[in-house]
């Protein structure tokens, strides 16, 4: 499913305009990037959980040329499948 699936589907369902469904499915993305993006968790119940994970520097080696290289800190997306979610996937 993509997106725009997402947008249509929920247009049909609630009967409303495909650009109303639009603006609900981009502020809900937003409100979701915008909590990660500020080191918060979003925890969905039954389905999934997504978090933030700081990484430190670290000296690193490039495989092509085998030259030692400096990997700068960064932030890292987790997920994590709610246990519901893994169950239908499952057949349970």
């Amino acid at each position: 499913m993509t997106k725009s699936d997402l947008i249509e589907a929920l247009a049909n369902k609630e009967g409303i305009k495909d650009k109303e469904a639009f603006e609900i499915v981009n502020m809900l993305f937003d409100g979701f990037t915008n909590t990660l993006k500020d080191g918060g968790k979003i925890e969905i119940r039954g389905f999934a959980s997504f978090s933030v994970r700081k990484y430190r520097a670290y000296k690193g080696r490039n495989p092509r040329t085998g030259k030692a290289i400096e990997v700068k800190p960064k932030r890292g997306l987790l997920f994590k499948v709610g246990k519901e979610l893994k169950a239908r996937v499952n057949g349970r």
